[in-house]
């Protein structure tokens, strides 16, 4: 996790899974964010978004340079079509998501409960750096399931509409809301500290004072070479290396 970027936003790399699915398309588990918003930046290969949100059922195809973001609530699937789709994730409100802002479109037996929630979702090794045959099985078993729940979630709203959604959603708030006093720490330590620094920037140049310039500085994020398996695919993330010094 990097809380260091700008507006407190995390930053990492995914290469989503070409693994085949039981519809003959690749990709990764579909799922949902409750509390923050995401967005992908295409660098390589080419596939399709398919999202689950207000608007229905609607798919978004995915080429170098598209940006495509998508509100908390959102139930979205990465499809690989090339076999090398590659992307830049933006996660909004660092911290969240990686303590748990997530719930994977699971069948509904799945959802019932943490535990069994758990269960479902667990993986035997998550920081697996691609030798781990366990690691990788288990996440294609959780692909797999999460696939299952969202085709059925995906035909109820092409034949029913998006109301179709309210029991995942009541089923995904549920399982996350033990979560919410540990997510207003990192949203008080991050987001909202950044909006209250700048908030205080721009006090201050409204006063003409300068002196919280002086307290600039740079700093250097290195991408470990950990790639742990992830819910849309494998995940290279930027960890805070240093912050370079003068004179360097």
């Amino acid at each position: 996790m990097c809380t260091s970027f700008p507006g407190a936003t995390a930053v990492s790399e995914v290469s989503i899974y070409n693994w085949p699915s039981q519809d003959g398309m690749a990709g990764g588990s579909p799922h949902v964010h409750t509390a923050s918003t995401e967005a992908y930046v295409v660098v390589e290969g080419t596939g399709r978004l398919e999202t689950l949100d207000s608007r229905g059922f609607t798919v978004t195809p995915l080429t170098p340079g598209v940006v495509v973001w998508f509100t908390p609530g959102t139930v979205h699937r990465a499809i690989n079509d090339s076999g090398n789709l590659r992307v830049l994730i933006v996660m909004q409100n660092a911290g969240l998501p990686e303590n748990g802002d997530a719930v994977m479109t699971f069948p509904p037996e799945h959802l019932g409960d943490v535990d069994a929630y758990s269960r479902a979702a667990s993986l035997p090794s998550r920081d697996a750096d691609g030798g781990d045959a366990a690691a990788e099985a288990a996440a294609r078993r959780r692909r797999d399931l999460a696939l299952e729940g969202y085709l059925e979630l995906k035909h109820g709203v092409i034949t029913s509409g998006v109301s179709a959604l309210a029991g995942f959603h009541a089923a995904a708030v549920r399982l996350v809301s033990g979560r919410a006093g540990t997510w207003r720490g990192y949203l008080d330590d991050g987001a909202a500290r950044q909006a209250g620094l700048t908030k205080d920037n721009l006090d201050s140049i409204e006063s003409m004072e300068s002196f919280y310039l002086q307290d600039s500085r740079t700093t250097i994020g290195e991408r470990k070479t950990r790639r742990i398996y992830g819910m849309c695919g494998r995940i290279q993330a930027w960890e805070l290396s240093e912050t370079i010094a003068a004179g360097r």
